[in-house]
């Protein structure tokens, strides 16, 4: 299970509280770890009113004011089909989402 932390505006859309656990497998042949592109799927797929508010639904490329940790490390530039770090896809450590700020 991964277990996905979504940012309070993103929760309410949802009508979820608290983290989002979700199964997350590959295609039939992979072996390895989970990437982020096979998480953001699953979610928007159980969640479809997240569609297009994390990811452009046409490019598939993050939002400008969403941001991807784990691990404590950005991953938010790495390419989305990246493998997740191994805490991530044992459940020890949380996939976060969360909405950059920006302004002065």
């Amino acid at each position: 299970m991964i277990r996905v932390v979504l940012p309070a505006h993103l929760k309410n859309l949802a009508h979820v509280t608290g983290e989002v656990t979700l199964e997350v497998t590959g295609p039939a042949d992979a072996t390895g770890p989970v990437t982020q592109r096979q998480v953001l799927d699953v979610l928007e797929a159980r969640y479809p009113m997240l569609l297009g508010t994390i990811r452009d639904r046409h490019s598939g490329k993050r939002r400008a004011f969403v941001r991807f940790y784990a691990c404590e490390e950005d991953l938010s530039n790495e390419p989305p089909d990246s493998p997740l770090p191994q805490e991530v896809c044992s459940g020890k450590e949380p996939y976060i989402i969360l909405g950059a700020m920006a302004g002065g």
